[in-house]
């Protein structure tokens, strides 16, 4: 789904309830062939097949997720915005932190896909050992 300079609000909108939704089809609408994706510290990796498996990965590790935008900045060529998200664990339990999203486009679609997020404690086991 091409961004349009009309609506770059509504286009993060709908961006962020494909990803909210678990919609991986709808999701990769938004991205060019050739996308890189980086989430987090996790290696980038680049192309719809690419960005798709390692996508579909993390919302198949997850129960869920909804995004909450504070704000963004819109340009031709880019987009940033920042918010919180509230990621639901299998369990039910969930994990809110502050994101910050980049996205790099072309033609209106997503080359560079880069996510500032610090997921480090959604996979962390309660009372777990974790070697201190």
């Amino acid at each position: 789904m091409k961004m349009t300079r009309h609506d770059p609000e509504q286009w993060l909108r709908d961006l962020f309830t494909a990803i909210d939704d678990n919609d991986l089809p709808c999701f990769l609408e938004f991205l060019a062939d050739d996308a890189r994706f980086r989430f987090g510290n996790s290696p980038a990796c680049q192309g719809k097949q690419a960005v798709g498996a390692a996508v579909g990965g993390f919302f198949g590790a997850i129960k869920g997720c909804r995004h909450e935008l504070q704000a963004f900045w819109a340009h031709a060529d880019s987009v940033v915005c920042h918010g919180q998200v509230t990621y639901t664990r299998h369990d039910g339990s969930t994990l809110t932190v502050p994101f910050a999203d980049v996205l790099l486009l072309r033609d209106g679609l997503v080359l560079d896909y880069l996510i500032f997020v610090d997921t480090s404690s959604l996979f962390e086991v309660p009372g777990g050992d974790r070697g201190t």
